[in-house]
């Protein structure tokens, strides 16, 4: 009687180990995306402005309302319905053509007032600068 050799299991046992591996090793990979991508996400900040038509329809009125993170804000960029800029200067209730040296913080209730005659839909966009160097858009709207 002669033995013979059974390799039949053999197969579908290195099958399974190779598919176990490969499918630890994708878990870890993706893990490493998801918690190691957390770390670049900024933070939202919260202030607020409203942004108006005055009823003469050459004057858009923005009122710097303040919030929580009213202390880092550093200052305003405004893009008018033309597309050009103006950024809070003076003391703080105005809005220049230049951006200032150093970045001028907004007071907060200030009339931030941008005078001209635009068509309708009138774009305004409002970003905030904050000390940490990051910028958000306050708001975006049309009037």
């Amino acid at each position: 009687m002669a033995l013979r050799k059974n390799d039949e299991a053999v197969s579908p046992v290195i099958g399974t180990v190779l598919m176990v591996a490969v499918t630890v090793i994708l878990a870890a990979v993706i893990a490493m995306f998801v918690f190691g991508s957390t770390s670049n996400v900024q933070k939202t900040k919260i202030v607020a402005t409203t942004v108006q038509l005055d009823p003469d329809g050459s004057t858009i009125i923005i009122m710097y309302q303040g919030g929580q993170d009213d202390g880092s804000l550093t200052s305003l960029t405004i893009t008018a319905p033309d597309g050009s800029l103006r950024y809070t200067g003076g003391d703080g209730s105005v809005l220049v053509n230049v951006p200032p040296t150093p970045p001028v913080k907004p007071i907060i209730g200030a009339s931030l007032k941008v005078v001209g005659s635009w068509t309708p839909p009138r774009h305004v966009l409002v970003v905030g600068s904050f000390g940490d160097g990051a910028d958000q858009v306050i708001a975006d709207t049309y009037l």
